[in-house]
């Protein structure tokens, strides 16, 4: 009987550790949570996110809000394995990678975007930290955003709608 017991015990604290070392569930759809996150009235806002994972594949579709209203949507294919992507977005040329950190069940994705402002180039860089809270089910997107205007920093807290 103790040696079933054993087993029995062991099985459990294998299960534990391998349930804890699991990577965090990103798969679905995001939206902005508007009363915790501080939203600029300038600044396009990341107010959607469908993400996708399949295997070292992350698929994204973003809707971002304009101050307006104005909605702006791209799909973004990256693998996870930190090698650069690029695409166009609204006649800007974006190169973007994305990275999984095992260590701290995270994504990150840094990307520059770059845009003309009175016909010369200008690089937007962001450096995005994605994590996924398992008590709460909050998806947070801490970033770092820089151009020339400076840089900005802060996190955007979104709830899975799907």
């Amino acid at each position: 009987m103790k040696r079933i017991t054993f087993f029995v015990v062991v099985a459990i604290i294998a299960a534990t550790f391998s349930a804890s070392g699991q990577k965090a569930d990103f798969t679905g759809t995001w939206k902005i949570d508007r009363s915790v996150s501080v939203v600029s009235e300038y600044f396009p806002t990341l107010a959607t996110i469908t993400i996708n994972i399949d295997g070292e594949t992350l698929k994204t579709e973003r809707v971002y809000e304009g101050g307006d209203g104005q909605e702006y949507p791209f799909t973004e294919n990256l693998t996870l394995d930190g090698k650069e992507y690029k695409i166009t977005i609204f006649d800007m040329p974006r190169k973007s990678k994305a990275a999984w950190t095992e260590q701290e069940n995270t994504i990150l994705i840094e990307s520059v975007t770059t845009f003309y402002e009175s016909g010369s180039p200008e690089d937007f860089v962001s450096k995005e930290n994605w994590k996924v809270d398992k008590t709460t089910g909050i998806l947070t997107i801490s970033f770092v955003n820089s151009s020339s205007y400076g840089e900005i920093k802060g996190a955007f807290y979104y709830k899975k709608t799907g």
